[in-house]
């Protein structure tokens, strides 16, 4: 004789998630004619659509940047060493959408499984890509909106106009009363970008680009001729939110070296997960990286600013 069992005991939860299932058409609907925005807009510019591995041997050492492991490997941080590696196999311009993870990473702005969008230009640099972005993000606007104006946490936003650009120092100056150099050397940078100069980032109308970041706490980037302390790198910002973050590649295997060891330095002193070097990735540099700039945009954050959800959670089906 056969029994039947029912299992009522999550049939309440299964009805809440059915109702935020519906709740969230619309913004997965939005989400899917960016996606064709941005496709077609790469598509126009010549770029190649590629993918990557999700799961590789060694995350990408970064000073604050958490990865989760994966059995006896990673899940990735970003593409970025894979498609670096692919511009120094002869590939000019590439572009990918993807799931990225970051451990430690929870909140409003923030999950620990994301989606990236990132692209390169070989003979590019950091002015050609932020030129991209603006022309990206005004498209996307304009497709999934019908308008490049935006209301987003109570202030209207035209990402058609072009960007307030602001240099880090000049905005730790302007909105934080403090010495830019000053706060690296007590170790007080990222407190007081977070809680003093990204507020006021791209609430004047139009998306704010902060740019020049000390070398000291950019370990990808190219150096400003005749300004080494400061490297040629932008983020975005729309009412406080980053959406992204660009540069011009350094291109130097061996100073990419040295800044691995000294961000090596950096997690050992404070107790953090080591990672070894990505060694394929230093020897594809050896053998010949070009000259390229490359754009990082978080994805669910851009649907976030289109759609007008002030929760990150808002813009995924799970």
């Amino acid at each position: 004789m056969q029994t039947n069992y029912h299992d009522h005991s999550n049939l309440s939860l299964a009805k809440e998630e059915r109702e935020t299932l519906r709740a969230r058409r619309p913004v997965l609907e939005l989400r899917a004619h960016a996606m064709k925005a941005i496709r077609s807009f790469f598509e126009g510019q010549g770029f190649l659509e590629v993918f990557t591995p999700v799961r590789i041997p060694t995350p990408a050492l970064e000073d604050y940047i958490e990865a989760v492991p994966s059995g006896n490997q990673w899940l990735r941080t970003s593409p970025e060493f894979h498609m670096k590696r692919m511009l120094a196999a002869g590939y000019e311009k590439i572009y990918q959408t993807g799931p990225c993870f970051r451990r430690e990473e929870c909140g409003s702005r923030h999950r620990l499984e994301f989606t990236m969008l990132e692209w390169y230009r070989v003979n590019g640099n950091w002015l050609d890509v932020l030129n991209d972005a603006e022309q990206l993000l005004a498209l996307c606007a304009q497709e999934t909106k019908g308008t490049t104006a935006l209301s987003f946490r109570g202030t209207t936003i035209d990402l058609g106009k072009p960007w307030e650009c602001i240099p880090v120092e000049e905005a730790f100056r302007r909105f934080a009363d403090a010495d830019l150099d000053s706060c690296i050397a007590s170790g007080d940078f990222e407190t007081v970008l977070c809680e003093k100069v990204e507020p006021n980032l791209g609430t004047r109308g139009r998306p704010t680009a902060l740019t020049e970041y000390p070398l000291a706490c950019s370990g990808l980037s190219q150096q400003i001729p005749g300004n080494p302390n400061r490297v040629e790198r932008w983020e975005v910002y729309v009412c406080g939110l980053e959406l992204g973050n660009a540069c011009s590649e350094l291109c130097d295997a061996e100073e990419q070296s040295r800044r691995f060891h000294a961000t090596w330095d950096l997690r050992v002193r404070e107790g953090r997960d080591l990672y070894a070097l990505d060694q394929p990735f230093l020897d594809m540099m050896r053998v010949g990286m070009p000259t390229a700039a490359g754009v990082a945009i978080g994805l669910d954050r851009l649907i976030m600013l289109l759609s007008g959800e002030d929760d990150i959670s808002s813009t995924v089906a799970f």
